[in-house]
């Protein structure tokens, strides 16, 4: 397949690159870039061999979505959640053998995209506790499910929502609820108006007494349970999404030289890519990308802790940010201006530290680590 990767890819980033200055001026969602990624047959690639799949490696994985983040990193981040979500598809305990060939035929077969709607108004991102207020009700016809999720990242195109909510019990037990989207009770509310990725289409979801049959309940359990964490998806998760932002800053980094090379002052009869302190600047640039290449490498091959990669993905993260904060500072009005893609690219880059696992999760775990560590070897 890298043979063929080769080839597709490069095209793929032109054309997407072409458009997404028209997406993010206008906040639209680029559905036209999932008709090509499905014609290259790449939304599916993750699917395991065991469900019919290519069961693509990480490193083959990343070398995409970063190919088509460099071009329009929505896009990028909507694929990677389809990444995320077929890779694990195999191991996901809570789901039904049915659904699991289901849900993987339709993205091979017919792009069917799938994404995770968990954020809430009031709860915020789940992975710092809480229960859901979105309620699932047992009926004789099948699940009712009843709530708002925020932040959904590609609702206006996603085939399947994994929907996380509570049963409406007593003791309310929590998981999740596959929901195809002809089901009926369900609209989106375009809410999304952000500075960065705002071709992302993360709109709110609401529920009113959608009706989900029973079969796709996806074992919610306890809220005292334990949460499941496949080990897979704790190594892939950061390595792919920091890889979004490490490929627009390198579309970022891409533009600045180039406009180094292209403007020539006239009181200085040169480009300024001949100046001393704007080589020193590319290079120092050039010095946090390779950081990241390096850091995202030898985690895609699985050389590194999911602890570590959790790391990686804070790193890589700000190293991105850096690079493109340097350019910016670099070029004054221009590289602000409208007109040129370096703002977008910052907007877009800033996004990366939302994502969770977020800095002072990583880096708290991390100091945790460090001193249960360090008291195993005093005796303490």
């Amino acid at each position: 397949m890298t043979a063929e990767l080769d080839t597709i890819l490069p095209a793929l980033t032109a054309r997407f690159a072409a458009t997404a200055d028209v997406h993010d001026r206008d906040s639209r969602f680029p559905f036209e870039n999932f008709a090509s990624l499905h014609e290259a047959g790449l939304l599916g690639v993750t699917v395991p061999a065991t469900l019919g799949g290519a069961e693509v490696d990480l490193p083959t994985a990343l070398k995409i979505a970063q190919a088509v983040a460099r071009g329009e990193p929505a896009t990028a981040l909507v694929l990677v959640m389809q990444y995320l979500f077929l890779a694990v598809l195999e191991t996901a305990d809570a789901w039904p053998a049915h659904l699991k060939s289901l849900v993987a035929d339709d993205a091979m077969r017919n792009g069917g995209l799938i994404n995770a709607l968990r954020v809430e108004p009031e709860l915020g991102t789940p992975a710092r506790g809480g229960l859901p207020a979105t309620v699932a009700r047992r009926t004789p016809e099948g699940w009712r499910l009843s709530g708002r999720k925020i932040y959904s990242t590609g609702c206006p195109a996603l085939t399947w929502m994994v929907v996380w909510a509570r049963t409406d019990d007593p003791e309310p037990l929590v998981g999740s609820w596959l929901v195809h989207r002809d089901t009926p009770g369900w609209r989106i509310e375009e809410t999304w108006d952000h500075t960065g990725l705002r071709a992302s289409g993360s709109h709110d979801v609401i529920f009113e007494d959608a009706l989900v049959p029973l079969d796709r309940a996806l074992s919610p359990q306890p809220p005292s349970a334990p949460p499941a964490m496949d080990r897979k998806y704790a190594l892939w998760a950061p390595v792919l999404v920091s890889g979004i932002y490490d490929a627009v800053a390198r579309a970022a980094r891409d533009w600045f030289v180039g406009w180094l090379m292209d403007r020539k002052p006239a009181n200085l009869g040169a480009s300024l890519s001949t100046l001393a302190r704007f080589q020193e600047l590319v290079g120092v640039i050039d010095g946090l990308l390779l950081q990241n290449r390096v850091l995202l490498d030898s985690a895609a091959a699985g050389r590194l802790s999911v602890a570590e990669a959790s790391m990686v993905k804070h790193l890589v993260t700000e190293n991105a940010i850096a690079a493109v904060e340097k350019a910016i500072a670099a070029t004054g009005n221009p590289g602000l201006s409208r007109h040129n893609p370096l703002q977008r690219h910052y907007r877009d880059v800033l996004c990366g530290r939302i994502h969770t696992p977020q800095a002072d999760m990583v880096l708290t775990a991390a100091g945790k680590s460090a001193f249960a560590a360090a008291g195993r070897l005093q005796g303490r």
